[in-house]
């Protein structure tokens, strides 16, 4: 990878977040990436609906994959916009765990979202930041646009998304 592509990572004196040490503790194979899912469902259960699989997670960067399934089948019996707009969600929501350090707290602000293609089988989303905002010296809020690209199994993107989080320090 070169630089334009390597991830950023966080500086060394942050904290990371429960969910991202969570990440970092389970083997880096199927059965860790499937457990580790699993818990993100039991956590936030309106993301069990896509039936996502957390592929890849560091700071500045998730990678999450869905299956086509009846239960995200819209009229056309196509993946439906709004579950991909959950699966946008997710990927966005485990960057953020990745990349706020615990100093911080974060929320979604906005988002949207550009339907490009009918999808016809599973997505696949990619969250990634260009470059890693600087928290340290976040004191009254900052917005953090993060883009995601949801592609089919072809490679094909069906679905590109913003979405705005707001961090604030945890005090705040």
């Amino acid at each position: 990878m070169d630089s334009a592509t390597t991830p950023p990572t966080l500086p060394t004196t942050a904290t990371p977040r429960a969910t991202y040490r969570s990440w970092q503790r389970l083997p880096r194979n199927g059965f860790g990436r499937a457990l580790f899912s699993v818990g993100m469902c039991a956590r936030v259960p309106f993301f069990a609906t896509v039936l996502p699989t957390v592929r890849e997670l560091e700071p500045g960067r998730c990678v999450v994959s869905a299956p086509k399934w009846w239960g995200v089948h819209n009229h056309l019996g196509t993946f439906h916009a709004i579950a991909a707009c959950n699966l946008a969600e997710i990927a966005m929501g485990m960057l953020a765990e990745a990349t706020v350090p615990s100093t911080h707290r974060w929320i979604p602000k906005s988002m949207s979202v550009d339907y490009l293609a009918k999808a016809g089988t599973g997505l696949t989303a990619t969250a990634q930041l260009s470059h890693l905002p600087d928290l340290a010296g976040c004191t009254d809020g900052v917005e953090v646009a993060v883009p995601v690209s949801i592609a089919d199994r072809t490679g094909t993107e069906v679905v590109r998304a913003t979405i705005t989080i707001w961090v604030t320090p945890s005090g705040r």
